[in-house]
């Protein structure tokens, strides 16, 4: 009996465990890997122990004395920079994704389109800038700068025109997929 009662124990122990996800590069609307929206900068260099951290030196807002941090994993590759809040208790407010094993919960990242943004996700807004267009979703923090270079010529050097999310090639790569928490 004592047999039965272990091998059940042990068969539920293994099928549990196998329902487990790997939440190390994954981003979801309270985190991203092992940062989550809570998380304060000061505990950076706990967060991502077994990583490589370099803090920015120079201030990058003077009106908000930020300054990024970026995330190396042991190797040298690069998995995010991080930008605090000004706050007087500074927690994260901005996430580049750096690496293209970070993906959002409906799979997309730095190697998707425009084409998988869009099927995945409801846009709420493109903003136009001189170089680049954003892509703002409804329902998400996560956004994605896709450059200009992507797009038709015909729009490419226009640099008054409103670009529509239907004037996007569904074949444009992201250039920056970022992540900002308020």
């Amino acid at each position: 009996m004592k047999n039965i009662l272990a091998l059940a124990f042990l068969a539920l122990s293994i099928i549990g465990c196998s329902d487990e996800k790997d939440t190390t590069f994954l981003i979801t609307k309270d985190s991203v890997g092992k940062l989550d929206r809570i998380s304060l900068a000061r505990d950076i260099e706990i967060i991502y122990e077994n990583d490589s951290i370099v803090k920015d030196s120079t201030v990058i807002n003077t009106s908000n004395n930020s300054k990024k941090i970026k995330i190396f994993e042991k190797g040298g590759k690069q998995l995010l920079t991080l930008t605090p809040s000004s706050d007087s208790i500074p927690t994260i407010e901005n996430i580049r994704i750096e690496d293209g094993r970070y993906l959002t919960d409906k799979g997309i990242g730095l190697t998707s389109t425009f084409k998988d943004i869009k099927d995945n996700y409801t846009i709420r807004k493109v903003i136009t800038s001189m170089n680049n267009v954003v892509i703002l979703l409804k329902d998400s923090d996560v956004y994605f700068t896709i450059s200009k270079e992507e797009l038709p010529s015909s729009l490419r050097y226009a640099s008054s025109v409103n670009i529509e999310a239907v004037q996007i090639p569904d074949d444009a790569k992201i250039k920056y997929m970022m992540v900002a928490w308020e």
